[in-house]
């Protein structure tokens, strides 16, 4: 699964990286521990040159609350599950990120967090899928992120990744039918995916800022714990 990401790219850059005018009420700000729940910088199919900020948890037509969205979605199912069967066939996105984080079962002992990036490349796309809906009222734009089997650089830390577009696939993503974008929905194939283990500070999403991305044995030089 995806449960943690981060974008923390100058604004500047990130147009210029997507091709695209950020749009997203606020403006954007650089964060470093994005979890579910909170907004994600988004590109759609249907507007391809905005970066705009959608809810991360999918909110299908017939949910009673906000916090009944899906943050992920199997990409070997999403067409035939039915919160996300519409948004397969018609509601492409690009869910932009500077790195995510997954958590490596150790055995005994809490879980040991991981942030994976992409080397050479400070803000990449993850596959998505949108929904607008409306929630008590108020129109709601959400998002999810789709899954699939890990690849080499994953393996060893997670049975699950989010699926990592290649540079040259994000237009396709977003323009091409299911049948074609399904055959995106593999294993990251690039050799510039890395990942290193990162300190306890990114357990608690409050803790957002640089120290969150240092590597493990750093934090443990001189940083502390700041995490649960």
């Amino acid at each position: 699964m995806c449960g943690r990401t981060s974008l923390f790219v100058p604004r500047s850059e990130l147009e210029d990286r997507f091709e695209a005018t950020v749009v997203a009420d606020g403006g954007y700000r650089p964060r470093y521990n994005i979890a579910p729940g909170s907004g994600l910088e988004v590109v759609t199919n249907d507007a391809p040159d905005e970066i705009d900020r959608f809810h991360w948890g999918l909110v299908p037509p017939w949910a009673e609350a906000v916090d009944d969205g899906y943050i992920n979605a199997r990409a070997e199912t999403a067409a035939e599950t039915r919160p996300f069967g519409d948004a397969w066939a018609n509601r492409p996105c690009l869910v932009l990120s500077s790195g995510f984080y997954e958590w490596k079962d150790v055995g005994a002992g809490p879980k040991e967090p991981h942030r994976v990036h992409r080397e050479g490349d400070p803000a990449f796309a993850m596959a998505g899928l949108w929904q607008e809906t409306t929630v008590d009222e108020e129109p709601v734009r959400s998002v999810t992120i789709l899954t699939t089997e890990p690849c080499d650089v994953l393996e060893p830390i997670h049975d699950r990744m989010p699926v990592v577009l290649c540079r040259d696939e994000e237009s396709a993503w977003l323009e091409r039918g299911p049948a074609e974008r399904q055959a995106l929905c593999r294993p990251y194939p690039g050799d510039d995916l890395d990942a290193y283990p990162v300190g306890r500070t990114v357990n608690d999403p409050g803790n957002d800022d640089p120290r969150v991305i240092e590597p493990a044995e750093t934090e443990q030089r001189g940083l502390g714990d700041f995490g649960g």
